[in-house]
């Protein structure tokens, strides 16, 4: 894919990518339908702390529910690019919408999209994408948050099923879900490679109950919540991918989730540089301050450099995944780079978004920080990026570990 930059200015008062012509009518179309329909009933939902349903209907009736996944199947066919921008657009006017829809659309519908067998992709996929049913991805526990290898939950044969017992924390769409990509042990013994097998549960199978739902600081119109398994029935056929192969369909669903969340973040830094500009330009005399000046012009630059790590690594992850759903083996060493480059782009975006924030708020002041600005909630919600997709510190080390081997890596 072809990405070029234009130097001419756009309506927008930063300069734009011009993108093959499918991403920029859909992007223009989701701009749309984002002013329209979402942007105005942010605030509410935010105070109020209530899931936005209303809005996720909408987000389904547009067809924004399977951007990534085939038509064949009710999607966009517009692969992990055009998820990664959907993810820019939405970052743009509200973070927790687009966590909604990015749970539900990177961390179920894609994995089953990479992974599934045929029979569970036509049975699946097609109520995801059509947002008949809504998804989500079990794979933090209270004891394996970042060691995501040292996960507790257990799956046990009993005849054509597997019982799952255990407890998954800080679940996105946790307590409403219909559809969950739940990672179990298989056998400890085997360690994460072997030991750690993907299934596909629905609610519907018992055995499945909300513990609680969190409070929480910011993206508070999405729900995140713990989840209990408690003797859940899976069929043997609602294994995802091979039998023991869990812990790998979780670290490449998390590669992409990595690449569409600086997306998001790239988004929000750019919302915040259109606002900085038209704050300066709403009172002339803070363009005569340096220090403002300076702040605008770092924050361009994060803008800019985080754009540039972002569709880089998007579209490295859309070859990567287009790959997989052909069936393609992958080479270990083709994976990790990939792992590493998705860390790379989650670890400087969202820390880019976030020193954007700080500065916002010095620009805007006192009116910043009052409710209704927009700044007050975009700093609420600028927290989670650093923290969610696994924390900027295991990106670190994911980026350590491929650079010096890893066995250094581990150390």
């Amino acid at each position: 894919m072809a990405i070029t930059l234009s130097l001419n200015r756009v309506t927008d008062p930063i300069y734009d990518y011009r993108l093959p012509a499918k991403y920029e009518l859909f992007r223009d179309a989701l701009r749309e339908f984002l002013k329209t329909e979402i942007s105005d009933t942010v605030e509410y939902y935010d105070k109020a702390e209530r899931f936005p349903e209303e809005n996720i209907r909408k987000f389904a009736d547009y067809g924004y529910m399977g951007i990534p996944i085939p038509e064949k199947y009710g999607g966009a066919d517009l692969g992990e690019f055009g998820n990664g921008i959907a993810t820019q657009e939405i970052g743009k006017v509200c973070p927790a919408h687009g966590t909604i829809v990015g749970a539900h659309v990177g961390l179920c519908a894609v994995p089953i999209w990479l992974f599934g067998n045929e029979e569970q992709k036509k049975r699946y996929l097609p109520d995801l994408t059509s947002g008949k049913k809504l998804g989500a991805f079990g794979l933090t526990e209270p004891g394996a948050g970042s060691d995501a290898a040292n996960i507790k939950t257990t799956a046990t044969k009993s005849g054509d099923h597997f019982l799952i017992n255990g407890t998954k924390q800080f679940i996105t769409n946790g307590d409403r879900a219909d559809v969950l990509i739940v990672f179990a042990a298989n056998d400890l013994s085997l360690g994460p490679y072997g030991g750690i097998s993907a299934f596909i549960v629905e609610r519907s199978f018992g055995g499945v109950s909300t513990a609680r739902v969190e409070k929480k600081m910011g993206i508070r119109a999405s729900t995140t919540a713990q989840v209990v398994f408690q003797d859940c029935p899976v069929p043997k056929e609602n294994i995802l991918g091979t039998f023991g192969s869990g812990f790998l369909v979780a670290l490449t669903t998390l590669d992409g989730g990595r690449a569409t969340l600086s997306a998001g973040v790239v988004g929000a830094c750019e919302s915040l540089l259109e606002g900085m500009i038209d704050r300066v330009h709403e009172h002339p005399k803070l363009e005569s301050l340096q220090s403002v000046r300076w702040m605008i012009a770092d924050t361009a630059i994060d803008a800019h450099v985080s754009r540039l790590t972002c569709y880089h690594s998007l579209e490295e992850v859309a070859l990567y995944f287009e790959r997989l759903s052909r069936g393609e083996k992958i080479p270990r060493a083709e994976r990790e780079a990939i792992s590493r480059h998705t860390a790379i782009a989650k670890a400087f975006c969202s820390e880019a978004a976030s020193r954007s924030m700080e500065r916002a708020m010095q620009v805007f002041g006192a009116e910043g920080y009052t409710e209704g600005s927009g700044i007050e909630l975009g700093y609420r919600n600028s927290v989670i990026s650093e923290i969610y997709e696994g924390t900027n510190d295991i990106q670190r080390l994911v980026i350590a570990r491929d650079l010096l081997g890893s066995e250094s890596g581990n150390q």
